[in-house]
């Protein structure tokens, strides 16, 4: 297979998916479904979760069709009977999702979308629904806390050269950016998302240079509106009065020395004395920009070390999410043919029925509780969360402007009580249900004890 060939998503998925469908075919088993999709459990010291990856998933939706090639292959797999085959080749989604928009903040057990599909298309989705949400949903929480812990300075996404292939790498600065980062060094996520992109030099740049202060000097003339400063090549405070020089150059040609980098040593004693160099020399104006090992747990401490970083460029702690690399994400179905579904696993137990997620909250706006119900239901005081923006296979709304998610995502951030933003503490935020989804899950609970277990 050559190197440059198209890969397909619609088998980009597990080989039960397909035989699990090739079951329904041959049962004659059309009729609709809906699957439920939640997070079981919070890794560790978080609370909250940012919904991210909806937009790409719909697209995904949408367009989704197996190819010549696709047949082709899974036809000599000798697994698949041809009129199994034959049916895949027009078959496309055809359902409706419901979802919590992307930058809104949910919490475990939560569905944060449904899919209603005709039962083959819903289960043959599964796969990707679950990829498609649960890095970027991972991601966008990470920056979220990146962000908390930086207050009001200014974070980058660097991590594309660790992320886990480029893919992850184009959710990674996209979800980063919802959850509050202003931009990435990713090229290509610039080009394709919109966003705003970042970057300096290497220190292999200042490397190729016979003196470090040509390189500097060098760098301001091919980029005299945009000058940042590697400064800690080989000695940091050295380098820092050696971009003052460079800095007085530029402001008598009118131009302006934007910051200096940091990216090694004590950075909070560092980034002090270099301030200090900064001010003395007559450039306050200069920021501070700061790279190398960072997330949440970094930022917080460096800062309360007494840091003084205008802004900081996070990267491989954030592109794998380091400390917490996965979600327990899970895709189950509540309902078939209109008959509620449940699993009674124990620790896998799920709610049946499609639902919704009720938030209610304080007389001053932030978050008191969440209530899952049932999808019919309304409660009073309450705003229902998932959202209807996929019906018959088309999605109901153009894609959002990354920026208008990331505002949504700061006003919800903004109405999540403190304690539940504390990187090292794990308080629960309350989740419950509704009597009727409470009674509804007992009753089809004991139907299920009696009919498969002889049991009540």
């Amino acid at each position: 297979m050559g190197a440059a060939r198209q890969r397909s998503r619609e088998i980009m998925t597990d080989l039960y998916e397909l035989t699990m469908a090739a079951s329904y075919f041959e049962q004659n088993m059309f009729a609709p479904a809906t699957f439920s999709l939640f997070v079981r459990e919070y890794p560790p010291n978080r609370s909250y979760l940012v919904c991210a990856g909806l937009d790409p998933l719909l697209d995904y939706l949408e367009s989704f069709q197996f190819r010549p090639d696709d047949l082709e292959y899974l036809a000599q797999t000798s697994l698949f009977p041809d009129t199994f085959l034959e049916f895949l080749e027009t078959l496309h989604f055809t359902g409706e999702v419901r979802a919590i928009p992307e930058g809104r903040i949910a919490f475990c057990d939560e569905p944060l979308l449904e899919v209603t599909a005709p039962v083959m298309q819903a289960q043959l989705v599964e796969t990707f629904v679950i990829n498609a949400i649960n890095l970027p949903t991972l991601i966008a929480t990470k920056a979220s806390r990146c962000s908390h812990a930086a207050g009001d300075r200014q974070l980058v996404d660097f991590s594309l050269r660790r992320t886990h292939g480029m893919d992850a790498g184009l959710m990674v600065a996209r979800s980063s950016y919802i959850g509050g980062f202003i931009g990435t060094s990713n090229v290509q996520a610039g080009k394709i998302y919109g966003l705003p992109i970042y970057g300096t030099m290497a220190h292999s740049y200042v490397e190729s240079f016979d003196r470090e202060i040509d390189a500097f000097r060098a760098f301001a003339k091919s980029f005299p509106d945009n000058t940042v400063l590697l400064i800690d090549t080989y000695d940091t405070l050295a380098g820092a009065r050696k971009a003052v020089t460079v800095a007085e150059d530029m402001r008598r040609n009118g131009k302006a020395l934007r910051a200096v980098r940091l990216d090694s040593g004590d950075m909070p004693q560092l980034s002090q004395q270099v301030r200090e160099i900064l001010d003395e020399s007559g450039f306050p104006e200069v920021r501070i920009f700061a790279s190398g090992g960072f997330d949440e747990f970094k930022i917080q401490k460096i800062l309360a070390s007494g840091a003084v970083i205008d802004a900081f460029g996070v990267g491989t702690r954030l592109g794998v999410s380091a400390d917490a690399p996965y979600l327990n994400m899970a895709y189950k179905m509540v309902e078939y043919n209109d008959r509620p579904v449940l699993k009674l696993s124990s620790g896998k137990v799920s709610l049946a029925n499609p639902k919704q997620v009720f938030r209610q909250r304080e007389e001053n706006g932030l978050f008191k509780r969440d209530l899952i119900g049932l999808d019919e239901e309304t409660v009073a005081d309450a705003e229902p969360l998932l959202t209807l923006v996929m019906k018959e296979g088309k999605r109901l709304n153009a894609p959002e402007n990354l920026r208008v998610i990331q505002e949504r995502f700061r006003k919800e951030f903004a109405q999540l009580p403190e304690n539940y933003k504390d990187l090292h503490g794990i308080p629960t935020y309350p989740v419950e249900m509704t009597s009727r989804l409470r009674s509804l899950q007992d009753r089809v609970s004991r139907e299920i004890r009696e009919k498969e277990l002889g049991t009540v």
